[in-house]
């Protein structure tokens, strides 16, 4: 790049900036009080768009002037609908508000807008450290986290593309434009920076081999087909800060020569796709897509593709034939796809997670990087910390944080003061590990020797109350059900084993169950083409090396440990803890299986229940009457009324 070409590509950015940077400092320095509203589809599906409303007609009904902003997901999912206001007239900083619906969005207008009280009751804290208002810094679910992909997330709107080139957005494009390709490499690769995705494969040397095969015709691809239970980063950043993926991809076409880049989105996130389609036309119009990019002579565009859910085209070569308009089925390797790829380019497939990784390496160097994590996997690792945990939602921590700190310090530990079983890490294809490795250092090293994986960032958080059978037998139908079919092992051997899997949930295990399992589990790992069958056992080989006894009490002794398996467990009312005239249970049974005995007090009809177990959500926590046991055969007899309707009417005095 010659020194008018650097010169050129610098000013044009710069053209870009200053213009954004005016329009975004008119909104900041708006003496206007400024709602922030985050509105990704966490936000949405608790009620985000009803918050908005309110806060609109309020606003109108009192005659309040403020600007209400839209911004992507915080991250802390259990707090939504999340809502920052910064009032500039009045005496406090910019406060976080959790859980704001309407009524509250009501009230925050008529109390703190106009009479300036901030109504401490409900906010969360403070955004910046100040001498008023406990900052949210101080908590651990915002000191202990690091971000570096999610670091503009619920801050700027991300369908306004000034915002984010105001905050130094596409900067790194012009590092990449003004040196040479192959440096580009050298830095990513002295990064350290591996896949996000799941697999951890050194990013820049998969740029390096396409950059190296023949043809001048490349692809890379954005793989934003997210499909594991219970994950959604992918769709969260995409929703939230599209441009810096964006971004990260056109670093990468530049530095392996790519012409065309693709984004594979699963069509199931409708929110994901419009945002990213308005991105990237916003990206074109203003220059840094399409042809000659900021001046430089170099053309880059980007497509959309939207996936139909198919969780085995998360793999390459079935994401590639799926866009080719094939049956997404895996190929064998090689050629791989940097060799021979998308229509027979060469094509590097990058995840969503790694792309928006690109782009801050790029602009703060390989040393800052590296300084983050451990040596091994530098840099951060994004969580979806879900199920039975007190703060559920996205995590941005530095590789090498314990799950220990990462369940109990940073999402608040275990509710309703259960105890920790187990956590899944890696989605369906992972490991179920105990508490004896809450110690272990998450990265992608430390997660395989455990015997699980980091794989796309998905983690299910089980209590005590949580059944390692059912489990795995839960993930393993997910697994049976996505597979392509293409392999023996894989389609055969998953439907044996989720066949067995429900026998033991019903209580109708045999002996020689447990030694059957590990050796079709073993013999579908060695046998299948592509990482779902070579992972989808899993969950069931980590369960059974740390959850044995739980297989042995359910084939040996129809007992569910958990208390989870229907068909092994029964509720029955405890006649010394029940009270005699409370009704809460009778009226909430769908079947009609509750009755009151001669003394007046409730039992259950074993023959009727169906085991929802609504009796013992009811019945109120100062009885705790309602005892789910297993096996189902401790149930105490509890006698019935000869005639029931006779009885009730002569107890109740109601008439029937």
């Amino acid at each position: 790049m010659t020194a008018d070409a650097d010169s050129t590509i610098r000013a044009a950015y710069q053209a870009l900036f200053d213009k954004a940077t005016a329009r975004q400092d008119a909104f900041v320095r708006s003496p206007l009080p400024k709602i922030h509203i985050g509105m990704a589809s966490c936000g949405i599906a608790s009620g985000a768009l009803k918050t908005q409303a309110a806060f609109e007609t309020a606003l109108a009904e009192q005659g309040v002037e403020a600007h209400i902003h839209t911004v992507g997901c915080m991250g802390h999912c259990y707090a939504e609908p999340v809502v920052v206001i910064d009032h500039p007239d009045s005496a406090f900083p910019p406060i976080l508000y959790p859980q704001v619906t309407p009524a509250k969005a009501r009230m925050l207008v008529d109390l703190f807008l106009e009479k300036g009280d901030p109504c401490s009751e409900h906010l969360m804290g403070a955004t910046v450290e100040n001498e008023k208002i406990p900052a949210v810094t101080e908590s651990a679910r915002f000191k202990r986290e690091k971000r570096v992909i999610m670091n503009r997330c619920g801050r700027i709107d991300p369908e306004q593309i000034h915002e984010y080139i105001a905050d130094g957005g596409y900067r790194g494009v012009v590092d990449a434009l003004c040196q040479p390709p192959e440096a580009l490499i050298d830095l990513i690769e002295a990064a350290g920076l591996l896949g996000r995705g799941g697999a951890g494969f050194p990013t820049a040397r998969k740029w390096r081999f396409a950059r190296a095969a023949s043809g001048t015709d490349k692809r890379i691809v954005c793989n934003a087909d997210e499909g594991d239970p219970g994950a959604y980063m992918d769709r969260t950043l995409l929703e939230s800060n599209p441009h810096q993926v964006i971004e990260g991809m056109l670093i990468a076409a530049i530095a392996m020569g790519a012409t065309r880049g693709l984004f594979y989105v699963r069509a199931e996130y409708p929110l994901a796709v419009r945002i990213l389609t308005q991105a990237v036309e916003q990206a074109r119009q203003n220059g840094v897509l399409g042809k000659n990019i900021l001046g430089s002579g170099i053309d880059f565009d980007i497509d959309l593709f939207q996936g139909a859910g198919v969780f085995v085209c998360g793999e390459e070569t079935a994401l590639i034939r799926s866009v080719e308009g094939y049956r997404g089925t895996p190929r064998h390797r090689p050629p791989f796809p940097v060799q021979r790829g998308l229509d027979g380019r060469p094509t590097v497939i990058n995840n969503v997670k790694t792309l928006a990784t690109v782009a801050p390496i790029v602009e703060n160097g390989a040393d800052w990087f590296r300084s983050i994590g451990t040596t091994d996997s530098p840099g951060t690792a994004v969580f979806s910390v879900v199920g039975n945990v007190t703060q559920p939602g996205l995590v941005e921590v530095p590789m090498g944080v314990t799950l220990r700190e990462l369940i109990f310090d940073i999402c608040g530990g275990i509710p309703k003061k259960k105890k920790f079983k187990a956590v899944q890490i890696g989605g369906p294809s992972g490991g179920c590990l105990p508490a004896d490795f809450l110690d272990t250092p998450v990265d992608f090293d430390a997660l395989t020797r455990a015997g699980a994986m980091m794989g796309s960032g998905g983690m299910v958080v089980m209590d005590e109350d949580t059944c390692m059978v059912d489990v795995s037998r839960y993930f393993l139908e997910f697994t049976q059900k996505e597979s392509c079919g293409k392999c023996t092992f894989c389609r055969i051997g998953t439907h044996h084993l989720l066949d067995m899997l429900r026998r033991l949930t019903r209580g109708e295990g045999r002996e020689g169950d447990i030694e059957q399992l590990e050796t079709l589990s073993r013999a579908i790992k060695t046998g299948s083409l592509c990482s779902l069958g070579k992972t989808a056992p899993n969950p069931v080989l980590t369960s059974l090396t740390y959850f044995r006894d739980e297989y042995e009490a359910h084939i040996n002794e129809g007992r569910c440990p958990g208390r989870v398996c229907r068909p092994l467990i029964a509720f029955y009312i405890d006649q010394e803890k029940c009270a005699i005239g409370c009704d809460s249970c009778f009226g909430c049974c769908p079947v009609d299986a509750i009755f009151t005995t001669s003394d007046r007090k409730k039992g259950i009809d074993q023959s009727l229940c169906v085991k929802c177990g609504e009796c013992m959500v009811v019945c109120p926590s100062v009885y705790g009457a309602v005892v789910k046991v297993s096996p189902a055969h401790l149930v105490p007899v509890i006698e019935q009324p000869p005639d029931r309707l006779t009885w009730y009417r002569r107890s109740s005095g109601r008439r029937i």
